[in-house]
Formats: C-alpha cells, structure tokens, sequence
C-alpha cells in the first residue's frame, strides 16, 4: 500500500519467502496470537525480516501481531532515524531505545569482544521493551551465513560444536527468540534489499568498525571454500541442524 511518505511494503522473492516459511515451519516458531518483536538495526537483514513478517501476517491462516525495536548504542557513526517514519508508514509499532552500549563497552568490558558485549547489552534491552509491550517473541534475523560463521568460530577458537538456535526460550521463561532467516543466504537479503530499494541504514553494527574481526576472517574464508565447494553450505546445514533446536 502507499502513502504519502512514499514507503510501502514490498513483497520479497519467493526464493526468500520460502527458505523463511520452511524455517518458520520445521522450528514451530510462530503460533497463534502471538506477539512478536523484531529487533530492527536498520541493515538489509532486520528490513528483510520485516516485510517477510509482514508478507506472512497477511496470508498465513496462523494469526499474529507485529511490533519492531531499534536499540541505538549511540555511536556518532548510526544514524537509524529514516526507520520511524518508515515503520510508521508500514503501520507497524515502532520502539526506540537510545542507550550508552558502546560507552558502557569501554568502561566496563573485560575479556570480550566489542560485539559480544554489545549484543547482550542490545538482547537485554530488547527483552525489557517486549516485557514492557507484552510481547512474547523476539525475532532476530540472523542468516545461515551468521550461523555457519559462528559454528565455524567456535570450533576453530572455543573447542566447542556449537551455534545459534534458531528458536528457544530465554532464561527468565517469558520470551521466546525466533530466527526465520536460519535457512536464508545473505546474498539473498542484500539482493532483496537492492532490488526493492529498502532504506538501508549502514553501518549498523558501530561497535564493531574498525576493529580487527574474527567473523570478517572467518566469512572470507567460507566464501573461498564455497567457490570450491558450492555445496559447502548446505553441508554446514546438514552438520548444525541438531545444534540449532532447542536441546
């Protein structure tokens, strides 16, 4: 539908609706009256996420309710204004929480990486706002490539097989986090988001910029072994699967 902002909700190729209903589907992630919270950076994969959410609400016979959050680190470099209006005009509710992440990161991180310290600070923040909004899903839109680079990382650096799940409940027992994009490809999301011209905020993971990166290394180095193996990521797949439920 448009409006007189010009943003409107774009439907996502078949190619993404589906990888997301199979997810969606196999995981059980969604259920009836549901009241589900993304938590929306601005980048191509939270946008993504959120018109194929909003894609599902309008056909699925699964009824449910859609809300999306913005945690600012306040970093210099983020910029995540273009998202109220943009959410406005999807008549989506729209939370915005302006935090001190990358602040409390330099005072009070110790023995950790910039970006594990600032998503456990941005989860909290997320669970408070959906506790506050009653909403009882959480959904996050990390992609196969995330997952493979985490399973990758922690065996490489952690000794440990181990990955994201793509649907669990939290430790407090009152939210539980959903991943509908496990079985999706990046490349998938950052064509989608090109080709439907999606507001794309950049740079949306300020704690990390100019850092060194273990995940920059470890996404280069599977996109090498890919252009070998082009089947590489349907066996990574097949290897997480059990890791991703909830065990």
């Amino acid at each position: 539908m448009n409006n007189a902002t010009g943003y409107a909700a774009v439907k996502p190729p078949r190619s993404l609706l589906s990888a997301a209903g199979r997810a969606i589907g196999d995981f059980d992630m969604i259920r009836n009256g549901d009241r589900i919270l993304l938590g929306i950076s601005g980048g191509k994969d939270s946008l993504s996420l959120l018109h194929i959410l909003l894609d599902l609400q309008k056909r699925a016979p699964v009824k449910f309710e859609l809300g999306a959050c913005t945690v600012d680190p306040q970093s210099p470099d983020y910029d995540p204004s273009v998202l109220k209006p943009y959410l406005a005009a999807l008549g989506v509710p729209y939370f915005y929480e302006s935090q001190p992440v990358l602040e409390s990161a330099k005072q009070n991180m110790t023995g950790d990486s910039f970006c594990a310290y600032c998503s456990r600070m941005r989860r909290g923040i997320l669970y408070r706002v959906a506790r506050e909004n009653h909403y009882n899903v959480l959904a996050l839109a990390q992609h196969l490539d995330d997952l493979a680079e985490t399973f990758m990382m922690s065996a490489f650096f952690g000794g440990k097989l181990r990955t994201m799940q793509a649907h669990y409940t939290n430790d407090a027992g009152d939210v539980r986090i959903i991943r509908p994009l496990v079985y999706a490809r990046e490349r998938q999301t950052s064509d989608f988001a090109k080709s439907a011209n999606l507001p794309v905020v950049q740079e949306n993971c300020p704690a990390c910029f100019s850092m060194p990166m273990q995940r920059q290394s470890m996404k280069v180095m599977l996109a090498d072994q890919e252009k070998a193996h082009p089947k590489l990521f349907s066996s990574l797949l097949t290897a997480m699967r059990p890791l991703m439920s909830n065990q």
